[in-house]
């Protein structure tokens, strides 16, 4: 039955259906065991991916603009004649659990493009600037047609840097006002960003341009983000429309032909990451499943609780009495 219904929804996927779409980004989405074997199912019966896309990230502080910049970034593509799908990944409340998902909102004119699709999506606290299933969901974007997915990530800081092991290119919008010279040279995000980003540039012109020059003299410390790329800096004011053209040569420079094989190696080398981080997932699912280990991981616990145990010790106790046997099915 999974089966069946699988295939149905991919072949209404590869047609260009939009619910369709929507339908199978929330069954991937979901934590259910039903959706879970579907999403699998679903995922299977795609074809592999023989069109060429663009993958790209987008991250930087709140407030920064990246609905904004991503909006008229996307019409400008758009117009090229790309067909654009934004996975906006917004966070989750530790408390409550709950997401505003308000980016379609801030795109207005960008989500109800025929030529476009936006999907915001709970982050439910991963990680990284992306949600667990962020890899599944540019798969299934791609099956339906879209050649630029965007990927705009939560955006709290200096380790937004998961998304860039998921994509081709990796944008980092930054304020002009940020920081200084200083604050340029801080590692982390600027070592994979693979073109910065000076967003409001028309609030302040001068402060903008004394922040390209910053971050183009600091990157000038570190490794390139990529083989054969030297990391851009441009500065943009995305409410004037002005200098975001810049970055759509930019993306085109990093795309151009001549430069394939260094993204073919660069997914393959995702593709492997992807499978090294689900294989952990399943095998750590397994074991807390298991009910000799389920005893032990309870016994632990409760001595953590009652401070007879420091959290690091009691995950060795888990193991280290007996060779556990795990029922793999």
């Amino acid at each position: 039955m999974h089966l069946d219904a699988a295939r149905d929804l991919a072949n209404a996927i590869q047609s260009q259906d939009r619910r369709a779409l929507a339908r199978g980004l929330s069954i991937v989405e979901s934590s259910t065991d039903s959706d879970r074997t579907l999403a699998q199912a679903l995922l299977a019966s795609l074809p592999p991916t023989t069109v060429t896309t663009r993958r790209i990230g987008i991250t930087g502080s709140p407030g920064v603009g990246k609905s904004t910049f991503i909006e008229t970034f996307g019409l400008e593509q758009i117009a090229a004649g790309q067909r654009v799908a934004v996975l906006a990944v917004d966070p989750t409340s530790k408390r409550s659990g709950g997401s505003i998902l308000g980016d379609k909102v801030r795109m207005q004119h960008l989500s109800v493009h025929d030529s476009a699709f936006v999907r915001p999506s709970p982050s439910r606290l991963a990680l990284g600037g992306a949600t667990a299933t962020t890899r599944e969901s540019i798969l299934l974007c791609e099956a339906a047609g879209y050649n630029t997915i965007i990927v705009e990530t939560v955006g709290v800081g200096q380790s937004e840097i998961d998304v860039a092991d998921m994509v081709d290119m990796f944008l980092l919008l930054v304020l002009p006002t940020a920081g200084d010279d200083v604050q340029a040279i801080k590692r982390g995000v600027m070592e994979v960003a693979d073109a910065v980003i000076v967003t409001k540039a028309d609030i302040d012109a001068d402060a903008a341009s004394r922040a390209v020059a910053q971050y183009r003299s600091a990157l000038q410390l570190m490794m390139p983000s990529q083989e054969q790329w030297r990391t851009a800096v441009c500065g943009v004011s995305s409410l004037a429309d002005e200098g975001t053209h810049v970055v759509g040569e930019i993306v085109d420079v990093f795309f151009h032909d001549a430069r394939a094989p260094v993204r073919a190696h660069r997914r393959n080398a995702q593709r492997i990451t992807w499978f090294n981080n689900a294989l952990s997932d399943r095998l750590v699912e397994l074991v807390i499943a298991d009910p000799t280990v389920r005893v032990r991981i309870d016994a632990a616990r409760a001595q953590v609780e009652s401070g007879q145990l420091i959290p690091s010790v009691a995950t060795d106790t888990i193991f280290s009495s007996a060779i556990l046997t795990i029922n793999i099915t």
